[in-house]
C-alpha cells in the first residue's frame, strides 16, 4: 500500500477504531452484561490494540528507512496507544483494565492540523492569556474572601472558611450556578451579582483573545500559501515584493476537480484565471490544453466581451482567479500589473483561443 493511500485511509480508520473501542469500554462497565458478550468486547479491544501495535511497528520502520520523518508527537501518541493498555493489563485489576483503552481518544488527533494551529495560537497569545488568567485568579480569591467575611456568620457550614467559599467563587464566576451554596444576606447577593458580571467579562476576553489569535494565524497561513501560489505563476515572477503583496490580496485560490467546467462559452466574463498546477482544456475547433503558468479569460475581463470558448479542468487544477473589480483596483494601485496583463493578452489574442 502506498504512503499516500495509507494517509488517506488512516484518519477515518483510526476514527472507526476509536468509536468501536469506546463503545466496548462503555459496554464493559454494564454490571449485568453476559459472559459471552464480555468476552466478545474484550476480544474486540485486543484486536484494536493489535492493529495499533502493527501501525506503530510500520511507523517505526518508515522512520528508519525513509527520508520523510514522522512527527514525534504522532509517534508518541502511537506509543501511548500501545503501552498504556498493555501496562494496565499487567498492573491494573481486571475490573478497570479496559478503562485505560480510552487513551485511544488521542489517535484521531495524531495528524490533526487543528492542534498544531492551536499550539501556535496559544504560543502567540500566551502573554495576553496569562494576563487574563491572572485577573481571573485575583477576582476569584477576592470574591471568596469577601463571601467569607459577609456570610461566615450567616452560613458557617457553607461559608465558614475560604476554601469553601473558593468553590462558590468558581461556580459563580463561571455563571454555572449549581445552587449548593447561595448567599442569604443582601450584601452577599450583591457580591454574587458583581462576581457573575465579572465572570462574563473575563470569559468574553478569553474567547476574544483566542478568536483573534485563530483569525490572525489562519490569515497568516493563507497569506503564505497564496504567496507561494502567486510566485509560481511566471507572469508575476519578475514583479517586486510590494507588487506581489497587492496581487496576493486580490487573487483568490481555488481547487477545481477534474472534469469540472470552469467557464462556458457565451457567459459574461467577470474574472480571469491563472493556472498554478494541473491542466485545462479549451473547447475550440482545435482543442487546446493549457498548463501551469498559463492564463485564460483575460479578454473577457478586459473588454467585457462574452466568453468565446468553454474551458474545463482536464485534471485537478489549482487556479488563481482575478475578478474585474480587483483587476481595476490593481491597475489603479499598480499600473505595471494591468499593463503586463493587457500586453500579454494582446500578444496571445491571435494565437491562443480565447475564453
Amino acid at each position: 500500500m502506498s504512503r499516500q493511500l495509507w494517509q488517506k485511509i488512516s484518519a477515518p480508520l483510526n476514527a472507526l477504531f476509536v468509536a468501536m473501542g469506546l463503545f466496548a469500554v462503555a459496554a464493559l462497565t454494564t454490571p449485568d452484561i453476559s459472559v459471552r458478550m464480555r468476552l466478545a468486547l474484550e476480544a474486540l479491544l485486543v484486536c484494536i490494540w493489535a492493529a495499533y501495535l502493527l501501525e506503530l511497528i510500520l511507523a517505526l520502520i518508515r522512520q528508519q528507512t525513509t527520508a520523510a520523518r514522522i512527527a514525534m508527537p504522532a509517534i508518541a501518541i502511537d506509543l501511548l496507544a500501545v503501552l498504556v493498555p498493555l501496562a494496565a493489563f499487567f498492573f491494573i485489576g481486571k475490573r478497570d483494565q479496559s478503562l485505560y483503552c480510552t487513551i485511544w481518544l488521542l489517535k484521531p488527533l495524531r495528524n490533526s492540523a487543528f492542534f498544531q494551529l492551536m499550539g501556535r495560537v496559544l504560543s502567540n497569545e500566551a502573554r495576553n492569556l496569562t494576563g487574563i488568567t491572572s485577573v481571573f485568579g485575583i477576582v476569584m480569591f477576592s470574591a471568596a474572601l469577601a463571601a467569607y467575611l459577609i456570610e461566615r456568620d450567616v452560613q458557617p457550614d457553607k461559608f465558614g472558611s475560604i476554601p469553601q467559599t473558593l468553590w462558590w467563587a468558581v461556580v459563580t464566576l463561571s455563571t454555572t450556578g449549581y445552587g449548593d451554596e447561595i448567599p442569604q444576606s443582601f450584601a452577599g447577593r450583591v457580591l454574587a451579582g458583581l462576581v457573575m458580571m465579572s465572570g462574563i467579562g473575563i470569559f468574553a476576553l478569553w474567547a476574544g483573545i483566542l478568536a483573534t489569535g485563530f483569525y490572525e494565524e489562519v490569515r497568516r497561513r493563507d497569506f503564505v500559501r497564496n504567496w507561494q501560489l502567486v510566485a509560481a505563476v511566471p507572469l508575476f515572477q519578475k514583479l517586486g515584493s510590494s507588487t506581489l503583496v497587492e496581487i496576493v490580496r486580490a487573487l483568490r485560490p481555488r481547487i477545481v476537480p477534474a472534469g469540472t467546467v470552469i467557464c462556458r462559452k457565451g457567459d459574461v466574463g467577470d474574472q480571469m484565471f491563472f493556472i498554478v498546477e494541473g491542466f485545462v482544456s479549451v473547447a475550440t475547433p482545435n482543442p487546446v490544453e493549457l498548463g501551469p503558468g498559463s492564463f485564460f479569460g483575460e479578454i473577457a475581463l478586459i473588454s467585457g466581451e462574452p466568453r468565446s470558448a468553454t474551458v474545463s479542468a482536464a485534471t485537478e487544477v489549482s487556479l488563481l482567479s482575478l475578478y474585474a473589480v480587483d483587476f481595476q483596483m490593481l491597475s489603479n494601485n499598480s499600473p505595471e500589473i494591468g499593463e503586463i496583463i493587457r500586453k500579454t493578452a494582446l500578444e496571445r489574442r491571435a494565437a491562443t483561443p480565447k475564453a
